[in-house]
């Protein structure tokens, strides 16, 4: 950055619940990232579109989230919204936007102490653009004055933060060189180990996610299709049920009718 700040950006968690993402690719990568952020993430980023609507899917992700890392990690957690070009095309604002968003984004912003920015995707504006990544880095700040200074981490950083500092107690110990290159290949095949370890039981919390995740998703599904086929045989029952009310309707008109025409017949003077 230009006042010197340096951004380390790491990995979509839209991909958590991708269908099309393998469990163990997408477990290495977790790992690369947790392996770059060692010492803990100041910042959080949970990007959506404003061309769309809260899916099942985004929710999911979510959710898988706060199961690898912790239901605090919300408290490190900014919502960006894109597309903020087509609200201005439709005289929108994203509060108009969130006015009928799902609760489960609702619920999301509240936790997260309502942290969110609008990005305007085709801003070719520098001033507009540096306005843009201001106001993020503005609620980044927000979120580390929060915490008292101190990044998020958990068991899953624990492993590369020891790493770290056995490493440093290496090159500060004072020994002989034959002796850190001794204990840096030890310390290098205990990694290689532990890298193995972390990936398995990340990969393992995140195919019991998944897989409890997805049975929600089907339980919920299907009792979306079970109240869909109840609604529709409510109203094929109301169906039937009007056209006897209009039949017998029409039986009653057709017999007042005939009543009238025997009335005007019995009424006539008949002269002999």
């Amino acid at each position: 950055m230009k006042d010197g700040r340096i951004l380390n950006v790491g990995f979509s968690i839209a991909g958590l619940f991708d269908p099309a993402v393998h469990p163990d690719f997408l477990g290495k990568e977790i790992v690369k990232c947790i392996d770059l952020a060692k010492h803990g993430v100041h910042g959080v980023l949970f990007v959506l579109s404003v061309r769309n609507r809260f899916t099942a899917e985004e929710a999911a992700a979510l959710e898988s989230l706060q199961m690898l890392f912790g239901e605090k990690i919300i408290s490190y957690m900014v919502v960006i919204f894109t597309g903020g070009d087509e609200l201005e095309e439709n005289q929108e604002t994203l509060e108009d936007y969130l006015h009928d968003s799902p609760l489960e984004l609702q619920d999301l912003l509240r936790q997260c102490d309502n942290r969110k920015v609008l990005f305007n995707n085709k801003a070719t504006s520098i001033t507009v653009q540096a306005t843009q990544v201001n106001e993020l880095l503005k609620q980044i700040d927000i979120i580390i004055d929060e915490n008292g200074g101190r990044p998020y981490s958990n068991e899953l950083f624990r492993e590369a933060q020891e790493r770290v500092s056995r490493q440093e107690d290496i090159n500060s110990g004072g020994y002989s060189k034959e002796e850190i290159h001794h204990l840096k290949k030890q310390l290098e095949n205990a990694y290689a180990e532990q890298l193995k370890q972390l990936t398995e039981m990340v990969e393992e919390k995140l195919r019991i996610t998944t897989e409890k995740l997805e049975q929600r998703l089907s339980s919920e599904q299907a009792a979306r299709e079970q109240a869909e086929k109840r609604a529709q045989k409510e109203q094929e029952e109301a169906g039937v049920k009007i056209g006897m009310l209009l039949e017998k309707l029409q039986k009653a008109q057709e017999e007042t009718e005939n009543l009238k025409k025997q009335m005007g017949s019995s009424n006539k003077c008949v002269i002999l």
